[in-house]
């Protein structure tokens, strides 16, 4: 394939993670990764760099978005980022680990299992509009971890209060580790803990996850920097269309209600899953 086509197609890749990213807070980088290892065979090592490349493409344009918008709690994410950056570092290691020891094939695996782990948890939830009765813990009361927005959709300033730190805490440690170890931003468990444990908001979760995995992706891909995984080829052209995709998300966010933000983009990352684990597993 010639370089121009190339880069092309995957600046295309990189539109279709940033909305992604930017409607889910699962990050870019959960479409261009397994897109640059499965259509492209780009090796999972640079894929996963060109990851974090497009994680921080996606914070950096929807973030500032959603701050704008007062949608991200900086508050509440600057709160779970304690536990996110220490796994971020462990996951990051433990990839160069299992690279130089040729297991970039489980790796794929790996991460068609974290994608897949996407969906049950959404489609629980999927009529759940705003959490109801939500009682906050005393570490939520006494750090302040409370707050309201502007929802576009219900045309009203809505109220909401974080709930359960303990467990949010012990996932975001995990979500880091996902971060590190696959470059994907950790979005998948970012999400998980402010919705489940923290009973946030649909948006407001999405809009925190994405402020969020520019910090994880920050610690992460310095690790992958140093280990010389990040190739500027495949890494630039992913994050300028990612940055474009990630700002027509964020643009469409407001408007959109908490139900159809969770279903939007499942399938797309269901069949993606399935070609990950298929090509990790050396089938056709």
């Amino acid at each position: 394939m010639e370089l121009a086509l190339f880069v092309l197609l995957v600046a295309l890749a990189g539109i279709l993670g940033g909305l992604v990213g930017s409607l889910s807070g699962l990050g870019g980088a959960v479409i261009v990764i397994p897109v640059l290892a499965v259509v492209f065979g780009v090796p999972f090592p640079e894929a996963a760099g060109a990851g974090f490349i497009t994680i921080l493409a996606t914070s950096s344009t929807a973030g500032a978005a959603y701050v704008r918008d007062r949608l991200s709690d900086l508050r509440i994410g600057m709160f779970l980022e304690i536990a996110t950056v220490p796994g971020a570092l462990v996951g990051a290691t433990l990839t160069v680990f299992l690279v130089h020891q040729s297991l970039e094939d489980a790796l794929l695996v790996a991460l068609g299992v974290v994608l897949l782990a996407i969906i049950p948890a959404s489609l629980a939830r999927r009529n759940i509009e705003m959490p109801e009765q939500v009682q906050p813990d005393a570490r939520s009361r006494r750090l302040g971890l409370r707050g309201s927005y502007y929802d576009a959709f219900h045309h009203r300033e809505l109220d909401y209060v974080a709930a359960e730190t303990t467990p949010a805490l012990g996932v975001m440690f995990g979500a880091g580790v996902v971060s590190g170890a696959f470059g994907i931003g950790g979005g998948v468990f970012k999400v998980l803990a402010l919705e489940r444990y923290l009973r946030l908001p649909m948006k407001v979760s999405t809009a925190t996850s994405n402020f969020m995995i520019g910090v994880t992706a920050a610690a992460g891909g310095g690790v992958m920097l140093a280990a010389g995984f990040i190739n500027p080829v495949i890494a630039a052209p992913a994050a300028i269309g990612t940055a474009l995709g990630a700002y027509i998300g964020s643009s469409l966010l407001p408007g959109l209600s908490n139900r159809t933000v969770r279903l939007l983009f499942l399938p797309v990352i269901a069949a993606l899953a399935i070609e990950t684990i298929l090509r990790g597993l050396g089938l056709p």
